[in-house]
């Protein structure tokens, strides 16, 4: 599909948790080329570090359908395991929360929920493959950004969004770190847009304990 061409950056910062763990911040924005407002997404693929665990097994998890009914307020304690700002364009913000849950055939996940506008996402943890793994990254979690009733040509993307991964539930940590703490992360979001674009921003996320 015709449309403008997105240029997307991305910063990250991994952060102690006060305990054992860690929380990892991704930050992305987007810009379309010449001007305008960005094309929308198909498809997001967070990538991490191969220094990065994580611990969904370990924590509570809410069904979709209590997160659609009644918002991630009323997930189980313990359950919430990302929280974040989604920046409209062309102004304008949103909370964004992410909650720990299972997925169809039981696979571990997690859902993104924008309570303003009623935006529920699902993404699946997922090992990473060639080439990605060989770049050094070892998780990711997979986000398909269903179909609306909106033409692709009409769907506007985020000017930026943060999204900061990590939590604790008593002693564990949702995130944690495998072997020595490196002085950096790499981390990466694989981007696919309704246009066909295809985007890699990648960073290197300094280490604050």
């Amino acid at each position: 599909m015709a449309g403008p061409s997105n240029t997307d950056t991305l910063a990250g910062r991994v952060t102690g948790d006060g305990g054992r763990g860690v929380r990892i911040g991704f930050d992305r924005t987007s810009r379309a080329e010449p001007a305008g407002p960005p094309a929308g997404a198909r498809r997001f693929v967070f990538l991490f570090d191969q220094a990065l665990e994580f611990h969904p097994e370990s924590f509570p998890v809410c069904a979709r359908r209590v997160a659609e009914r009644d918002g991630p307020a009323a997930c189980p304690e313990g359950s919430l395991i990302g929280r974040g700002t989604s920046h409209l364009y062309p102004q304008g913000t949103a909370d964004v929360y992410a909650v720990n849950t299972r997925l169809a055939g039981g696979l571990r996940g997690a859902l993104v929920v924008i309570p303003a506008n009623g935006t529920i996402l699902e993404l699946t943890w997922e090992k990473v493959t060639r080439p990605y793994r060989d770049r050094g990254y070892r998780w990711a979690l997979d986000e398909i950004l269903p179909p609306t009733a909106v033409p692709p040509e009409r769907r506007v993307g985020t000017r930026r969004f943060e999204l900061t991964w990590g939590a604790t539930d008593g002693p564990r940590s949702f995130a944690t770190v495998r072997g020595p703490e490196p002085e950096a992360f790499r981390l990466g979001l694989w981007s696919e847009f309704v246009t066909g674009q295809v985007a890699l921003p990648q960073t290197k996320a300094p280490w604050s304990p």
